[in-house]
């Protein structure tokens, strides 16, 4: 993706957050990345250049197209970036690719349960709280938990049987008082899972029934003078109150579900689809469906919904849908949330789709004001200068020869302000001698524009001329004598301070430095004054080569090039000494020319 890509589209970004992808041409997602202002992160990719590092620069010059998902809040983009990136591994992520996890409060399913941090969910019946975005409060829930309700740390089988045949010692959380020491049977079972339970209500929010042990254990604690440890309790639960609300992203009391939500105009439609899979979002996807008139959204769905399905390979038993639909598949559970955890995917997903909508609309009217570049450009250089068409068709004219030898010059067609190479034509100066560029540019252009006028083929909008008021004139004396000058606008271009001269007019035209124009015009000087030196270098080159030296028997053109280049002329050649020539090339060389000069068969003076 360029700048100008960017600059396209970048009407349609919204500034909310959500989950960017940078994609290739084949798909591949290349790069995920999270932002609380989409817009303002994804401009960030192609700012000024050398701001950007290598990587970055890679990774959008790779690119070809941008997706985005929206969310509820930024810690939300983060968990969904989270997953997506563990799902695709894109190529761009190697920063975030560590294998980590989010963290989740467990209460595992056993006797006398453990109450730990853990990033693995595994579905054995244990319960797991989260997840949290932050490490560090959910240690400040932990500690909280741990001093309140003093749990066993250890990974002993607590079975009955055990704690009474005394397989087990008290350990140091006991004498640190960690643990009240269910292990030797110093607490029962039952008023173990009281305080489990008190957990429980701590981590779902039901917080009445605690709160009023915590201040029953506070008011025991004033009373007993422990004003330091009272004050304790106190900050720890406020501490507690402020921690992480879970997010709409990812939740453990969802399993694997599929969300499709739909919006439609009168020509199309669009669905969005989120496949959770383990209470997490794996993938989205927002497809689009061209609808006839009598289409509906009802209808649109049970389409679409197992085409989906089957493309993503999901087995969610369960669909959470806007309205209730009929659908062929058996065994699927069909949901229409009202409140909760599933009401907030939903409508994650009916933002997704009207969003997407609204962009496709402002797409589709940005699409029939749009300009390709082509046009853009074209149209600048009509306006700069000043021209009734837009100049589709240019020409450009340029001249080459070294004190008259080998006058050729070059003409290099421009069409839709890009090089017709195809199109190109050089010219073997024939009316002219010695360096008269005047001159030079009058046979080049009368001869191009006579054969065009003649054959009846189509005319270039636009001329222009390699130099200053002297050429440009030549050039236009000739377009007046074919009759040509009222289709045709025809400039010159000075290359000293790059001035743009028109007929008749001896004040030049400056145009900014960096105009398209100019660009276009310098680009076409260029390519022209290229064209025309490689094609004097190659006349000049046969001409050197042309010599009688290459009819010596056994002088190719390879030596015959490097004594000429030696010695400058036949003549000089001639008058060199066999020990000159020996030292120019060989004795070999030497005896052969040496010998053809003295048969008097050489050549004259060239």
């Amino acid at each position: 993706m360029t700048t100008e890509d960017f600059k396209k589209i970048a009407d349609t970004i919204p500034h909310e957050p959500g989950v960017y992808r940078f994609l290739d041409e084949s798909g591949i997602i290349l790069y995920v990345g999270k932002a609380k202002s989409l817009r303002n992160r994804v401009a960030s990719y192609f700012g000024e250049r050398k701001g950007r590092a290598h990587k970055t620069r890679v990774l959008v010059k790779n690119a070809d197209h941008l997706e985005f998902t929206l969310v509820e809040t930024e810690a939300d983009a983060l968990l969904l970036e989270n997953s997506l990136i563990k799902k695709y591994q894109p190529r761009y992520n190697v920063m975030l690719k560590d294998g980590k996890s989010y963290s989740y409060l467990c209460i595992k399913k056993e006797r006398f349960p453990r109450v730990f941090i853990t990033r693995r969910v595994i579905r054995d019946g244990s319960t797991y709280f989260g997840p949290y975005t932050s490490k560090y409060r959910l240690k400040i829930i932990l500690d909280l938990i741990k001093q309140l309700f003093p749990l066993r740390t250890c990974t002993l089988n607590l079975s009955q049987s055990n704690i009474d045949g005394g397989k087990f010692k008290v350990c140091l959380e006991y004498h640190i008082k960690n643990c009240i020491g269910p292990c030797v049977g110093f607490e029962s079972e039952e008023e173990y899972n009281e305080r489990v339970a008190q957990i429980r209500n701590i981590l779902k929010g039901n917080f009445s029934a605690v709160i009023q042990h915590f201040k029953k254990e506070m008011q025991k604690m004033a009373e007993n003078l422990e004003f330091e440890k009272a004050q304790q309790m106190k900050e720890k639960l406020d501490a507690f109150n402020d921690y992480q609300a879970k997010s709409t992203v990812v939740s453990t009391k969802i399993r694997d579900v599929d969300v499709f939500t739909i919006a439609s105009s009168e020509k199309e439609a669009y669905i969005n689809y989120l496949k959770i899979v383990n209470g997490a979002i794996i993938h989205t996807h927002t497809q689009e469906l061209v609808i006839n008139l009598d289409d509906e959204e009802e209808d649109l769905l049970q389409y679409t919904i197992p085409v989906l399905r089957e493309r993503f390979n999901s087995i969610a038993q369960e669909l959470i849908l806007p309205y209730p639909i009929t659908l062929t598949e058996e065994d699927l559970t069909i949901t229409v949330p009202k409140i909760g955890d599933k009401k907030k995917l939903l409508e994650l997903s009916e933002k997704n789709v009207k969003f997407y909508l609204m962009q496709k609309q402002k797409e589709a009217v940005s699409r029939t004001n749009k300009q390709t570049p082509a046009e853009r450009i074209l149209r600048t250089m009509q306006k700069d200068l000043q021209m009734d068409v837009l100049p589709i068709h240019l020409e450009c004219f340029d001249n080459s020869n070294i004190q008259g030898a080998h006058p050729v010059s070059s003409c290099v067609v421009f069409k839709n302000a890009k090089p017709s190479k195809k199109d190109y034509r050089h010219f073997n100066i024939k009316t002219v001698e010695g360096p008269n560029d005047f001159a030079s540019m009058e046979e080049v252009v009368r001869r191009r524009y006579s054969r065009l006028v003649r054959e009846n083929s189509p005319l270039p909008q636009l001329i222009i001329i390699d130099g200053g008021k002297g050429q440009l004139s030549a050039a236009t004396k000739i377009i007046r004598e074919l009759g040509i000058e009222d289709k045709v606008t025809i400039i010159g271009i000075a290359k000293r301070l790059e001035e743009i001269f028109f007929p008749d007019d001896p004040i030049p035209l400056y145009i900014d430095k960096k105009s398209e124009t100019l660009k276009v015009i310098q680009q076409a000087r260029n390519e022209a004054h290229r064209f025309a030196i490689t094609f004097h270098r190659d006349q000049r080159s046969r001409a050197f080569l042309g010599t009688e030296l290459t009819d010596i028997p056994g002088i190719g053109d390879k030596t015959a090039e490097k004594l000429l280049t030696h010695f400058g002329s036949v003549k000089k050649l001639r008058q060199a000494t066999a020990a000159q020539i020996a030292e120019a090339s060989n004795l070999n060389v030497a005896k052969k020319v040496m010998d053809y000069f003295k048969e008097g068969e050489g050549p004259k003076e060239a």
